[in-house]
Order: C-alpha cells, then structure tokens, then sequence
C-alpha cells in the first residue's frame, strides 16, 4: 500500500499557492491510489521548536541505548518526525520561497530529522569525512511558489534559488534522491503571468499523480 507524508510549510492559510496546489496533487493521487494513506505534517502555522544545546547533547550522547530519561525527552519529538518519515514511502514538502529560502518551519523540520546514527552515519577514512544515508526506498516532490520569474535551472536567477536546491540537497544527504521539484513563479500583481504559471504547475502536478 502506497503512503505519503505531506510536510506544509507555509504560513499562510488558504491563500497560500503552495498549499493549494499541494492540495490538488493530493486530490489527484489519492483518487489514483484509493487504497493508499496520507499524514500531513503541519510546520507553517504551527512551530517546531529550535535545536538548541539539550538537543545536540542528546543526539551526539556517546551511548544512544543509555541516554538519559533527561535526553529522551529532548529527543522525543525529533524521535517522532524521524519515525513519521520513515513510516511512509513518498514524501511531498510544499514550501513557498521566503527570502530566497525555505520557511522558518520547514528548516525546523529538518534540523529535527537530520540526525547522525538515525538519517545519516558519519565515519572517518584517514581523517577525511565520510558520510552514509540511512534512508532508504523513499521518493520526494517539493511544490513550492517564488515571487519572480527565473529561479529554476538556467534562470537568470538561479543562483539565488537557496529553497527548493536546499531541499534536494538535504534529502539527498539522507538518502533521497529521487525528487520532483514542481513551482509556480511570478508577482501576485503580475495577475496574467503568473496565472498562467500556476496552471502549468497545476497540469504537471495533476500528470505526476499518476505515477508517483
């Protein structure tokens, strides 16, 4: 049975495009995969806690099998997004873009699931950094919405894209690599652009329910 896991990430309520279009997807994969679950993840209008030096205490504890009752606390909710994460096998994060990058809630999100020993081991080889993914079989599609034109691959604003390039890149980092980035771009008051704009992520989103 096919699952998935939406991460909401923005602020804004129903007038948020991501999440409307987000919501169109799951519409559409849902009545493509009527036998499938979904678990929605709220982290815009809600808020995730910062790590802070507890959490880093608990996570790098020497002995995770002995942690303090103190540290399992600390950890109980990354513990929780981490299991959330891996009990399902697609994984969609809709996140607009906030100053070039994710929302506050969505970098939350991470920093709690992005965890050595959980999502990623590290080693040493001759004193150079080596890094493993612990997660495994899974596959993403980020929907996000930017307010201009031209932060995809090849746009004249590329290199500022520091959202959904983030994203893949910290997925990949755990072992996901197999991501759809999905986006709508344009000025609100640039009402005919970016209509159009959002129809054709609209369509790409409707065509990709199928098959994810």
């Amino acid at each position: 049975m096919n699952s998935i896991l939406v991460v909401q990430g923005s602020p804004r309520g129903e007038r948020s495009h991501s999440r409307r279009l987000t919501e169109t997807f799951m519409q559409a994969w849902q009545g493509a995969n009527p036998q499938s679950r979904s678990t929605r993840r709220e982290v815009g209008r809600t808020v995730l806690p910062a790590v802070n030096e507890a959490f880093i205490a608990a996570a790098f504890y020497p002995e995770p099998q002995a942690r303090p009752l103190t540290m399992q606390a600390d950890l109980a909710l990354s513990d929780a997004l981490v299991a959330e994460l891996q009990a399902h096998d697609r994984l969609v994060i809709s996140a607009p873009m906030h100053n070039f990058g994710v929302p506050s809630g969505v970098k939350a999100w991470v920093d709690q699931i992005v965890r050595i020993g959980v999502t990623f081991n590290h080693s040493l080889d001759n004193g150079v950094s080596q890094y493993e993914p612990l997660v495994s079989g899974k596959k993403a599609l980020i929907v996000t919405s930017r307010g201009d034109f031209g932060f995809g691959p090849g746009g004249q604003l590329e290199a500022m894209n520091h959202a959904d390039t983030w994203l893949r890149a910290v997925l990949g980092f755990i072992g996901i690599n197999d991501v759809t980035v999905i986006a709508a771009e344009g000025e609100e008051s640039a009402e005919h652009s970016f209509a159009r704009s959002y129809a054709e992520a609209e369509q790409r989103l409707l065509a990709l329910a199928r098959t994810f």
